[in-house]
């Protein structure tokens, strides 16, 4: 399970560090898609395998359906570590997230999301205020604290 917040920067050569709790989950081969709300989606190889067949089980004759199917498997790549633990991210991935040097990298249950941290800090406040709201709702889930 991923969990926590860290600050990173990505370098001049697209390159970012993976917080070290994450790695040994991600393991050395892992996925990376654009994600909601402007970020990006990182997951292990078993997790995505798992996200495929969900993903393949949705309807064709659906145009939403199609429409997200390509948004994300377009995006999608498969990345490795470096020695030092770095993560070069494709251009069009730091570019779909707004990255340019200051980043967060969150774990958020089954995946990793890497956020611009001026966007990160946006969504973050937006959704600390309504967090409140946000917790009614998830009732209508059968969710309980």
């Amino acid at each position: 399970m991923f969990m926590g917040e860290y600050q990173h920067s990505i370098d001049d050569k697209g390159r970012l560090i993976i917080p070290a709790k994450f790695r040994e989950t991600l393991g050395s081969s892992f996925i990376v898609t654009r994600g909601l709300d402007n970020c990006l989606f990182v997951y292990p190889q078993s997790e995505w395998s798992q996200l495929e067949q969900k993903l393949k089980s949705l309807p064709l004759m659906k145009s939403d359906a199609r429409a997200f199917t390509r948004f994300f498997f377009s995006g999608a790549t498969e990345c490795e570590l470096d020695k030092q633990g770095r993560v070069n991210l494709p251009g069009n991935l730091l570019a779909h997230a707004k990255l340019e040097k200051e980043c967060i990298v969150l774990g958020v249950t089954n995946r990793v999301e890497i956020w611009s941290r001026l966007i990160w800090e946006s969504y973050s406040q937006q959704s600390e205020e309504a967090f409140n709201d946000i917790a009614e709702k998830l009732v209508d889930f059968d969710f309980n604290f």
